[in-house]
């Protein structure tokens, strides 16, 4: 598992540029370009299970799906971040893209510390220090669980 970090202001340009919205629609599509103004080392060295850490107001910006799509298909794990821009939290929601806000854990990080992901009890050890944040909700992680919203929405409607 790699650890990304990224500092505060993190925006949706940043995360998938804006020139590509009208020609990249699909995951496959949207990968190579993830994070390509901002890190170009990502989208090519990115793996499944892979954490980003990050600062304040992650995600700010515009509320287009593409970012949030992108990080989710190639397997990000969570984003762990002191906060995050409103939109894009309910984005990461709708996609199954598991979010955390822990600024104690963000600044206790050091690059190469181990990372242990405790998300449904609410806790994060970093480095061997142990950190809570709030529980999520069960909804959220039941939409977390069935791959996000619309996978959801299905399941519960085939029960009926």
């Amino acid at each position: 598992m790699n650890v990304w970090r990224y500092g505060d202001n993190i925006n949706t340009d940043m995360l998938f540029p804006g020139k590509y919205t009208y020609t990249c629609s699909t995951r496959e599509e949207i990968k190579p370009h993830l994070l390509e103004d901002l890190d170009s080392t990502f989208s090519k060295n990115v793996k499944e299970g892979d954490i980003i850490f990050a600062g304040k107001n992650f995600g700010c910006g515009s509320s287009r799906e593409q970012p949030v799509v992108g990080l989710k298909a190639v397997g990000i794990r969570a984003v762990v971040a002191e906060s995050f821009a409103r939109i894009f939290y309910r984005a990461a929601i709708n996609q199954g893209l598991l979010l955390i806000e822990c600024p104690q854990a963000v600044e206790a990080y050091s690059k190469g510390d181990d990372i242990e992901l405790i998300a449904d009890t609410g806790k994060i050890i970093v480095g061997g220090k142990p950190f809570s944040f709030p529980k999520l909700p069960k909804e959220i992680i039941a939409i977390r669980d069935a791959g996000g919203l619309l996978a959801y929405t299905r399941s519960k409607l085939k029960k009926r």
